[in-house]
């Protein structure tokens, strides 16, 4: 069987078997079951097939790319029945594949296994749930039935290019897992010593910080250990201070000899605790960071990792990002992403013509509507977009609204519904938790991002009805919802047309995060991989978003070290 553009279904069978079977049309078997004792050898001989259909990238494609093979394509079980649950107004229910087919049968339905451990060296209870086995036949009766629920969605073709998205970014994040980030230990020691200072024997705190605490408690007059928040607020009631936290804005207001070293403390803690010597043991292991990265691991379609706070990297760590010898790091990040996709979801014309310039887009609307105030430009927009409807941000949404109205209108809908407990969707219909299960949200409206070392943080929900605060918030959720939602969709496809670009050269797509990508790459190939990268994007805008004036540009650098490049 040699056709060009084949699709086969694959199961992991008992040992390292597999078996496997073409696919005709509407999913059902196109042939014979065939079962092969290596699957890593069932892939290879098969170079033909355009794409794999399996339960799980997870379960197979770290065991392929061990072995050295790659697919060009494939279609994630498990991915594609997350998005249609949510698509469903169902998104909290298993979305295991065994749980589709018990949904499917009728039949009491599986809780997911957990996930893998967040840090490392942790374990997994005994008694804890593990994957259901799903035998290839019912697997294909999953997959029949979730290509007719892709047809019963609003916009049918939207979702299958969303669920193919989702799926291409499965691979790239088990490529990068494998590839990693280069990281030099030596310099991140180094760095670590240079602010730090020496490590004391037995864990404690590292010489400069015991000598900022030393200051804090002289500042005092007595001992007061500057780690917890509630020490330090009663120290400073007891000098006639009275603060409600010890946030920086906060204390930058107060004058008083404990402030100085305080902050600098608390910058430091924040470094040793998050990107220490304990991180860099736990973390790097041969030259490489591997964080675990996990596609659509927030419900905005926002990628988060298992652990070791890749997405949240401070500048000065940066600097252990460094290229192997020889190679670079082509670090591109999208300009201005979100309201060029706010101008691209909303058809507004005059926020399309805006987002149409490869320049500055917040100095080209300042330019049409601020009178050349990039400053109140950019927070009007940013407004629009997260909800700030008070203050100067009020005065500014109204000065948008006049000029762009589609746009401020399709978030102004967005957040409407949100208010009345209504789902909201994506461009390609990635959809908004039901009213009861939003998450718990950040300053955005979103529920948190990769907040350091124990992964994703679960969310408290919110309730609409419950009061009218609650409503307002799952409102601001959704008015930022349909933006970033959008936008993460756009940076699969992206991340599927690099990968895609990249396949013929010994670039490695190797970091990213919702507006940033890391490509690591030998020098020579340094050029290719930074127009492979902006062709990318204006190519992923298209096939997202359709034919529209907007353009999706980068700014690019090609560096041997990360913290060069901005």
């Amino acid at each position: 069987m040699n056709e060009p553009r084949a699709r086969w279904a694959l199961t992991a069978a008992e040992g390292d078997g597999a078996r496997l079977v073409p696919l005709g049309p509407g999913g059902v078997a196109g042939g014979p079951v065939v079962t092969e004792p290596d699957l890593v050898a069932a892939v290879r001989s098969r170079p033909w097939v355009e794409r794999w259909v399996w339960r799980s990238t997870a379960e197979i494609y770290p065991r392929l790319l061990a072995a050295g093979v790659r697919v060009e394509r494939c279609y994630d079980i498990e991915c594609a029945e997350q998005l249609l649950l949510a698509h469903e107004g169902r998104l909290g229910e298993p979305r295991s594949a065994a749980a589709a087919l018990a949904r499917l049968r009728h039949q009491p339905v599986p809780p997911d296994p957990p996930q893998r451990a967040a840090e490392p060296g942790s374990q997994s209870s005994l008694f804890e749930p593990q994957p259901v086995p799903v035998p290839l036949e019912s697997l294909l009766e999953v997959y029949g039935e979730q290509l007719r629920r892709h047809e019963t969605a609003e916009h049918p073709g939207r979702l299958r290019l969303l669920t193919a998205a989702e799926s291409a970014g499965m691979l790239v994040a088990a490529e990068m897992n494998r590839a990693g980030l280069p990281w030099r230990a030596d310099v991140h020691r180094r760095v670590l010593t240079e602010l730090l200072g020496e490590r004391y024997a037995g864990g404690g705190e590292p010489r400069r910080l015991a000598e900022l605490a030393d200051e804090v408690s002289a500042a005092f007059g007595r001992r007061v250990r500057p780690d917890l928040p509630a020490e330090v607020v009663k120290a400073f009631a007891g000098a006639g201070v009275r603060i409600r936290s010890t946030r920086r804005w906060e204390l930058e207001e107060i004058d008083h000899p404990a402030v100085r070293p305080l902050i600098e403390y608390k910058k430091l803690y924040r470094l040793w605790v998050a990107h220490g010597w304990g991180w860099l043991q736990d973390w790097v292991r041969d030259g490489r960071f591997r964080p675990g990265y996990v596609p659509g691991g927030t419900v905005s379609g926002r990628w988060t990792t298992k652990g070791g706070g890749a997405l949240q990297l401070p500048k000065v760590i940066r600097r252990a990002v460094v290229a192997d010898e020889g190679w670079r790091l082509v670090v591109a990040d999208a300009d201005q992403m979100e309201p060029r996709v706010l101008a691209a979801i909303s058809r507004d014309p005059g926020l399309m013509e805006v987002a149409g310039h490869g320049g500055d887009l917040y100095t080209v609307l300042s330019d049409r509507a601020f009178s050349g105030d990039r400053e109140h430009a950019k927070l009007a927009l940013l407004g629009a977009v997260y909800g700030q409807t008070s203050g100067d941000g009020l005065k500014n949404l109204a000065a948008l609204r006049r000029r762009f109205p589609a746009a401020v209108a399709h978030v102004d809908d967005a957040a409407r519904a949100g208010e009345e407990g209504r789902l909201v969707r994506t461009w390609l219909g990635r959809t908004s938790p039901p009213a009861a299960g939003a998450g718990d949200t950040g300053e955005a409206g979103l529920p948190q991002e990769d907040p350091g070392a124990g992964g994703e943080s679960e969310g408290r929900g919110f309730v609409p009805g419950h009061s009218s605060s609650d409503a307002r918030a799952r409102g601001r959720f959704t008015r930022n919802f349909v933006v970033q939602g959008s936008a993460a969709d756009w940076a699969l496809v992206l991340l599927a047309a690099v990968r895609r670009a990249t396949a013929g050269m010994r670039a490695e797509l190797v970091f990213f995060q919702h507006d940033e990508v890391i490509v690591h790459c030998p020098a020579e190939e340094a050029d290719a991989v930074v127009r492979a990268i902006g062709e990318a994007g204006d190519l992923a805008g298209r096939i997202v978003f359709g034919e529209t004036p907007v353009r999706f540009t980068f700014t690019t650098a090609v560096v041997e070290c990360y913290a060069d490049a901005k």
